[in-house]
């Protein structure tokens, strides 16, 4: 239907530009039929969202607010070129309808490049209500910024609506940590299952390594062009480790404070009260107060994507994380150090109980790894835990475990996803993840898990 819509849009100007091309009409003739088309192309699209996949969401906002705003500028023009008896150049009508096409198009980019995703279905008793607030790290100086300002933490609650209704401290804390340019949404469908089973999710941003994100002061902070670039050359390069290593250390140096002091701040909340860390909405406060009251600092999980799930890892050896799940992520933070050219990785045993999700390529590369008796990190970590799970999806791709391909197939598929169906792999996950919490947060069953899926 989107096709069909810029389709009826094009063919309109195209048509005004050749009827009109055919006459030697006078400016005010031409305004007040280019009045017209303008009206004839905004009712179009009124029409059209009775059809399916044509709404006033977010995918068609910038073509409503264009049709809009050209028909404004029609109707002013006609009015100051109501007497004008000059003839219309032929050549202004081509580049008029040049532009009109070209303008028209450029606004339905976002109809096609995303989807109506209105997230999957929610298997959990619970309703989900959604807060935020920004943490500020007055230990840690923002490296990305000159001014001396402090670290801050954008973090994202996800919880069972009913909180009158929960004993307090009752529920299990989940965090999560997003990939490399991701964003704190990137995993929503998990989160709301997670909260719907009577789970405090918190999904954390790490500013200037999130696409976009915001500070206390409501500046809106874009992902920092230099990790791009590095995160970028770094994964499509053949580059010796001693060269990887150094920047691949930074990221997740920063990436680990940033869920530690999350954790902490969290906690000494839940145990006291929000303190001068905390930046919200005066109007959330009670609302921030109710979801702190019912969270128990006793069970907490883990869990990230890609780079995320490597943060989540490493963080998750604290005595007071109860388990942990990556998605797709190598766990570079447990590299530790370089010897001898040589990448040492961290040998202590692995203690909190541990989920490793891979997609098919990442499995067969562990395999493989295996193979040639190569110290693959994965591997390492995995063989010294004590409870560690380890699983595959096959047909799927890295960004499978994410909602991206549900929200933005093209998106998803420039990034990596796989021949697996979108909506089952992820439902397949979330089912996976809930099972995991809830036997090692919730201590409810056992559990286990296939080699594959």
């Amino acid at each position: 239907m989107e096709i069909l819509l810029l389709i009826v849009l094009i063919l309109t100007e195209i048509g005004f530009c050749a009827f009109e091309f055919t006459n030697k009409d006078v400016k005010s003739e031409w305004s007040k039929r280019r009045l017209y088309v303008c009206g004839i192309e905004i009712l179009t699209y009124l029409i059209m969202i009775f059809f399916p996949k044509i709404d006033f969401g977010f995918r068609f906002k910038c073509l409503f607010m264009v049709l809009v705003i050209r028909i404004l500028i029609s109707a002013a023009n006609w009015l100051i070129n109501k007497k004008n008896e000059h003839i219309k150049k032929r050549i202004a009508m081509v580049f008029g309808a040049m532009f009109g096409i070209f303008i028209i198009a450029f606004s339905m980019i976002p109809a096609f490049v995303f989807k109506d995703y209105n997230g999957r279905p929610l298997t959990g008793e619970h309703e989900v209500a959604q807060s935020s607030a920004i943490l500020i790290d007055s230990s840690r100086i923002e490296e990305f910024e000159s001014d001396g300002s402090f670290r801050e933490i954008p973090i994202h609650f996800y919880y069972p609506a009913d909180l009158a209704d929960i004993s307090q401290h009752s529920l299990p804390l989940v965090i999560f940590s997003h990939g490399a340019f991701g964003y704190y949404q990137s995993n929503t469908s998990t989160y709301m299952q997670l909260a719907s089973h009577g789970y405090v999710v918190v999904s954390l941003d790490h500013p200037y390594h999130s696409f976009f994100t915001k500070d206390s002061s409501g500046k809106i902070i874009t992902v920092d062009p230099k990790f791009i670039q590095s995160a970028l050359y770094i994964g499509n390069s053949d580059l010796p480790d001693n060269e990887i290593y150094p920047e691949t250390s930074r990221w997740m140096k920063l990436r680990t404070d940033d869920v530690n002091f999350v954790i902490d701040t969290i906690k000494t909340a839940v145990n006291d009260s929000p303190d001068g860390s905390w930046f919200y909405d005066k109007n959330n406060a009670d609302e921030i107060g109710s979801i702190l009251n019912t969270i128990d600092t006793e069970k907490i999980g883990l869990m990230g994507h890609s780079l995320g799930g490597a943060t989540a890892v490493t963080v998750a050896r604290r005595d007071d994380v109860d388990a942990a799940i990556d998605l797709d992520g190598t766990m570079l933070g447990e590299e530790i150090d370089m010897k001898d050219g040589k990448v040492v990785y961290n040998d202590e045993p692995y203690l909190t109980p541990i989920l490793n999700m891979q997609n098919e390529e990442h499995h067969l590369e562990s395999i493989e790894a295996k193979k040639a008796d190569y110290p693959y990190v994965n591997n390492v970590i995995m063989d010294n835990a004590k409870q560690g799970y380890t699983t595959y999806f096959e047909g799927s791709g890295h960004m499978n475990f994410t909602d991206l391909p549900l929200f933005s197939p093209v998106l998803a598929k420039n990034l990596g996803t796989g021949s697996v169906d979108p909506e089952a792999c992820i439902d397949k996950v979330n089912e996976i993840v809930v099972e995991f919490f809830d036997c090692f947060l919730k201590e409810n069953g056992e559990f286990s898990i296939n080699e594959k899926y």
